[in-house]
Parts: structure tokens; sequence; C-alpha cells
């Protein structure tokens, strides 16, 4: 039984339940989609094609208008892009009303940040254009590697002076960096250094909702994410029998209003 080719989400599943990574990844139940999981796939890919835009007509009188309004566009057009998506989830128009007000406001917090960079190159003597295409990162870059079977999109690359840096974006509720999002961080950073040689020298997460929070790609975030993998590897290249992935019952299986996609075929509480 060969490796299984992994990513940061499915290790993360592993760690938290075994059985909830067997139903998910190898039978392949189907999951329910949360509207969490829509509007973050939304604001990532606003942001994708916010990073772009062509902004050869914008001037210094106008560009804080064009990019605001460019911003609002393209979240517009993405929302509806996922229309099917958000159908599916069969919430209220209210309900709905909601998470785009939220969303949206989430963006505009995040071009706030955007906007004190793009000024500090222009005050530095850089048009709009050279501004933009500096500060603007690798968007939605993909890496795979044999050495670790492991898979990624990482949402943005930036290059800061002779520094690269990783980011991550989060539509979380709190600006808390758990331990899974630093083992997705430390996955990334493998990524990274397999493709090109070396680390990243900072990888962080940008919680839309606040700013961005930046880490040290030292031993630690390396070590754990590396035993990480084996760990799964060493489970999955064994057994696929579903009494080799033992359940972990823990609040996540069940809460106030929802449950785990996979409660009912589990039955973790009888």
């Amino acid at each position: 039984m060969g490796k299984r080719v992994e990513s940061a989400s499915s290790i993360n599943t592993f760690q938290q339940c075994n059985r909830k990574y067997y139903y998910q990844y190898i039978e392949k139940l189907p999951t329910s989609p949360s509207i969490h999981t829509v509007r973050g796939n939304i604001a990532h890919s606003t942001l994708e094609h916010f990073y772009a835009l062509d902004v050869r007509g914008f001037t210094y009188e106008d560009y804080k208008k064009n990019f605001s309004t460019a911003l609002q566009r393209l979240y517009l057009e993405q929302w509806g892009n996922y229309r099917e998506e958000l159908l599916s989830l069969k919430m209220n128009q209210q309900e709905l009303s909601f998470y785009f007000e939220e969303t949206l406001v989430m963006l505009m917090n995040w071009s706030t940040f955007f906007f004190q960079e793009l000024q500090e190159k222009i005050q530095a003597g850089c048009s709009i254009e050279e501004a933009f295409v500096q500060i603007s990162p690798e968007t939605e870059v993909e890496f795979q590697s044999e050495k670790y079977s492991v898979r990624g999109f990482v949402d943005a690359i930036r290059h800061a002076g002779d520094e690269v840096h990783i980011i991550d974006y989060k539509t979380n509720a709190k600006s808390e960096i758990k331990d899974s999002i630093k083992l997705q961080l430390g996955v990334y950073s493998l990524l990274y250094e397999d493709t090109f040689g070396k680390f990243p020298d900072k990888v962080g997460v940008f919680f839309l909702k606040d700013r961005l929070y930046m880490l040290p790609v030292d031993l630690s975030l390396i070590e754990t994410a590396k035993e990480a993998i084996m760990n799964i590897h060493l489970q999955t290249s064994n057994t696929e029998s579903i009494t080799d992935y033992k359940r972990n019952i823990t609040p996540l299986c069940k809460w106030k209003n929802g449950q785990c996609d996979f409660y009912a075929v589990c039955k973790p509480h009888g």
C-alpha cells in the first residue's frame, strides 16, 4: 500500500480524529457545505483577482477610490459566482445578508492595511503601478512534494527585501493562531523548502477581521510538521481498515447548533 498524497487539511483532520479522516479521505463519504467554507472561498477568490487588477489608468488623485471600488466589484462578482453553493446552504435571506455584509467588512478592513503599504511605496517615489507591483504577492501557488507526499495551495508568497513570507488568509471570528494553523504553516514551509531549497523566512496569517500575524520559521515549527506528516503516512500506508482508525469523542462531535458531518454514521454517543 503506497503513500497517500496528503494536505495540511487532511493532516489536521487526522490529528483531530482518526475516524473522521477515515470517513472523509478513505471512504470518501460526502461532506456538507458550510457558510464559513463558502464565504472563505469567496474572500480568497476576491483577493486573488484583486492582485491581478490593471492599474495603469489609476492616478494619485483617484487611486484610493478606484482600488476600493474594484475590491467591492470583485467581491460582488465572486459572491455571484458562488450562488449555487450559497443556495445549497438553505439559509434565509437575513442570514445570507449577515454573512455578505460581515465578509465585505473583513475585506474593507484588509484594504486599510493594503493602502498603508501602498502609500509607503508612493511616498518613497514609486508610481501607482510600481507600488502595486512591489507589494503584490504571488497568489494561489500550488506545491506538491514527492519527498513528503504532501501538496497544498499557498494563498500568498511575498518578497520583503531579501526575505520570503508565506501568508494565509483567514475569515475566522477569532484571531487565534491555533496548533492546527501552526501545522498548516509548517507544512507550507516544508513544501516551499522542498521546491526552492530553502525555507521561507516567516509565515503568517492575515485574519481579515483583524490584521496580519507573522511567525518565524523555526525548528519547532518544522519538526512538528515533519512529525505529523510521518505519523499520518505510517498509519495510512499500512492499513485502510476502519477499526484501525479510532474515534476521538470530543465536543467537536456535536455542539449546540451543529455536528460532525459523519455523526450519524459514526454514532459516537451510541
